[in-house]
């Protein structure tokens, strides 16, 4: 599958029940406040009501991309992969080489990236660098900011 999505079981999990909370509960509370928009009367001149049928829309789109993304799931686990290069999932500590700050991040699918949590999209330009790499190598990464050179120092799952 080259257009997989992977994804850990935990993700796979919040996504279905994301998707059953949108299309059991969250369709019921649109589709009555468009009811309700409807009984104001002119709907040319309703506010109310092209609110809630952008909403539905927005809601209706939300629940495609859910369904394509599961349709597309592979579930993946860090012991799928060995520890001595970095894949997904891996955990790594990195060290700037320009101002001497180590950073730890998780390699993780775009669907889970959430750099609050130091999980980094294996797509995004560091994690792209990143794969394939193994201890103690440099990597350089060009950014926004210029180009930044990382010392890997650790890989863990």
């Amino acid at each position: 599958m080259s257009d997989a999505v992977y994804i850990t079981k935990e993700r796979l999990l919040e996504m279905e029940a994301e998707l059953h909370n949108l299309k059991v509960n969250t369709r019921k509370e649109i589709a009555q406040k468009i009811a309700d928009a409807r009984s104001h009367g002119d709907l040319s001149e309703n506010a109310d009501y092209d609110a809630a049928k952008h909403e539905q829309e927005l809601l209706e789109m939300r629940i495609s991309k859910l369904q394509t993304a599961l349709s597309k799931a592979q579930v993946i686990e860090a012991s799928d992969f060995p520890d001595d290069k970095i894949y997904i999932l891996s955990k790594v500590t990195l060290l700037n080489l320009k101002n001497s700050q180590e950073f730890n991040y998780t390699l993780v699918s775009p669907e889970e990236a959430d750099f609050d949590q130091n999980k980094i999209s294996v797509s995004s330009p560091l994690g792209k660098a990143l794969l394939g790499k193994v201890l103690d190598e440099v990597v350089s990464v060009k950014v926004p900011a210029g180009m930044m050179e990382y010392k890997i120092l650790k890989i863990s799952k």
